[in-house]
């Protein structure tokens, strides 16, 4: 008779060891063809890939002077399997001048894979980055005696001049999103974080080389694996030269000092930008190498917000500058002509609204009200499109052709400049003041945009772009700070016309008119330059003092610059921003400034607006 019981146990046995076996048959092939723990302990033991990291593009201005370059510096890696139980702690401290808490505190960030995630013990991690060449020295000369430390070349970014920090960017180490974002980046490595650094990221970085190097059973290097067969070189970031004008930047913020404000200039002929000052600034400078982070977080503090590049990122109502685009739309929808006249008694006063103005003759046609910055003739303008019932249906679709001409000069979306950051300003359409009034609004009801103030808002750039776009007629390129890439062509869309809604003869008009502003008008302090310059002042209102402002360009029939210039609180635009304009016109087109320019910057630099305060 059979023993079932005997039989069972026997079953559940063989079962077991079949289990066991199984499991220790699976966990061996995952260990050893799964995982790559096996493959990088043996690697590790026969190769070092030492990654080489190339050389950063440099930058150069327009002119060829060079305004960022490279330092070269050192990263201390380790290998922790290598180091672990093998290193004399104190003197590797001593030798590059750290504390002993420090190094426990960085090895144990190492081994953190929150921290790290990218953790091996088995290849190089980053235990030290910047280290100069007078540490690196002393620390190579003993390198012999720290088992699993190994040197790494890198290099830092210094700058040449205090100016342009917002333009050119700085450099800083890759966080965890960049990793996660590119697998390009591995922790220590430096990316742009603003700028043109950023912006040009991929150009400037260049590619990465590694060398294969043999080693011995004791670790030691033995040379190239199969001559350096498997090798690959570094290949250098590609230089960038810049449209800016150095001399021309520096000056722009030498006049803006103990302002803020904004100065943005462009060449019209190329949509190329000369230059793009924001007021407070930083030397860029302070953000080199170590110092960076705690310079960063002083200025991140500073509530004068230096970090703000208010060029492209300040939205402000563009005041009186804003009446040519308006005169530009009048005149192309056949709202008025060349001839029509408007009154103004000290103002525009129509069924109890009042937007008043200052004395000058009247009635007064388009380019004299244009010269006079005619608050009233602008107002009557926009007021007879919106009630325009023979060209349009309703108010909706009057207000909405208006957007669409500001849309189509650059005006309610972003440029384009090839910057991080930039706003896109305000231009509100008929939706907008429908959901503001609840349907129920006219001409008399948004009268305030016609001037450049109510819900209107536009960067500096934007403005200086407008001065562009009348400076060539009805065209403009998308501004960018970018002119020459090595080796690689411009982007097309920087090079591609953009055409407005307003016609030819609108345009000369506008010229004409902002050319009788300088001769005659409110920019009269620009007629002796040895150039035409033809301009358009603002003053644009504001709770507190107004804001001073100037949109221009010169020469007049052959334009080679067009500028803006925002000096918040400033008052009136022939306050600070018409003879801020001059100086940097002269300076552009001449190449100098002469004795009496000269003193007159010098004047404009020591001359301070006290924000908050009630008397100046």
């Amino acid at each position: 008779m059979k023993d079932f019981d005997l039989e069972n146990r026997k079953l559940v046995i063989g079962g077991a060891a079949i289990v066991i076996v199984t499991i220790y048959i699976i966990r061996l092939f995952m260990l050893q063809l799964l995982s790559d723990d096996y493959r990088k302990s043996a690697d590790s033991n026969a190769f070092l890939k030492k990654v080489e990291y190339p050389s950063r593009g440099i930058i150069s201005d327009r002119n060829g002077k060079l305004l960022v370059y490279n330092q070269p510096s050192y990263d201390i890696m380790v290998v922790v399997n290598e180091a672990r139980g093998n290193l004399d702690t104190l003197e590797f401290c001593e030798t590059l001048g750290i504390t002993k808490e420090f190094f426990i505190r960085r090895m144990d960030d190492i081994k953190d894979l929150n921290k790290n995630p990218g953790y091996s013990r088995f290849t190089q991690q980053l235990f030290m980055t910047q280290v100069d060449d007078k540490d690196f020295s002393v620390f190579q000369e003993k390198m012999f005696r720290f088992p699993g430390f190994y040197a790494q070349k890198r290099s830092i970014r210094q700058y040449e001049y205090p100016n342009a920090a917002h333009v050119l960017g700085d450099v800083a180490e890759v966080s965890q999103g960049d990793i996660d974002g590119d697998d390009y980046y591995q922790p220590g490595d430096y990316i742009g974080k603003t700028g043109v650094e950023r912006s040009y990221e991929k150009q400037l970085r260049g590619e990465k080389g590694v060398q294969i190097l043999l080693r011995d059973a004791h670790g030691r290097i033995q040379g190239k694996y199969q001559d350096g067969k498997y090798d690959h070189r570094p290949k250098a970031g590609k230089d960038l030269t810049l449209s800016i004008d150095i001399n021309l930047q520096a000056l722009g913020e030498r006049l803006l000092e103990g302002k803020i404000g904004a100065i943005a200039a462009i060449d019209p002929r190329t949509g190329q930008v000369l230059c793009l000052v924001s007021s407070p600034t930083y030397d860029p400078r302070m953000l080199e190498g170590k110092k960076r982070s705690r310079a960063h977080r002083v200025l991140a503090r500073d509530p004068w917000k230096p970090l703000l590049n208010r060029a492209i990122m300040g939205q402000y109502p563009p005041g009186s500058t804003f009446k040519t685009s308006q005169g530009l739309t009048f005149l192309t929808e056949g709202i008025i002509n060349s001839h029509t006249q408007y009154p103004c008694h000290r103002g525009f006063s129509y069924r109890g609204l009042r937007v008043g103005c200052h004395g000058h003759a009247a009635p007064l046609a388009i380019v004299p009200a244009i010269s006079t910055s005619c608050n009233s003739f602008f107002c009557w303008g926009l007021y007879r499109m919106i009630g325009n019932r023979r060209k349009y249906k309703n108010v909706q679709e009057a207000m909405n052709t208006w957007r669409d001409y500001m849309v189509s000069m650059g005006f309610g979306y972003k440029l384009g400049v090839d910057l991080p950051g930039e706003k896109r300003g305000l231009i509100p359409n008929a939706e907008f003041y429908d959901k503001a009034y609840k349907g129920s609004w006219n001409g008399l009801t948004i009268i305030s945009i016609s001037i450049g103030q109510g819900e209107v808002n536009l960067t500096p750039l934007q403005i200086a772009n407008l001065g562009a776009t009348i400076a060539n007629r009805g065209y403009y390129y998308i501004p960018h700070v970018v002119k020459e890439i090595q080796g690689e062509p411009l982007d097309t869309t920087f090079t591609r016309r953009h055409y407005t809604l307003a016609n030819r003869r609108a345009y000369d008009l506008t010229v004409a008119g902002m050319r009788s502003s300088v001769l005659n008008g409110t920019c009269r302090r620009l007629r002796d330059f040895p150039f035409e310059i033809c301009g358009k002042t603002g003053t644009a209102q504001n709770r507190g003092h107004d804001h001073s402002v100037f949109m221009g360009f010169a020469p007049m029939n052959n334009p080679e610059i067009a500028l803006a210039v925002y000096v918040e609180n400033g008052g009136f635009g022939a306050d600070f921003a018409v003879p801020i304009a001059g100086v940097l016109m002269e300076q552009y087109l001449t190449g100098q400034l002469s004795p009496a320019r000269e003193k007159e910057a010098a004047t404009l630099q020591k001359r301070r607006i006290a924000y908050g305060s009630s008397n100046r």
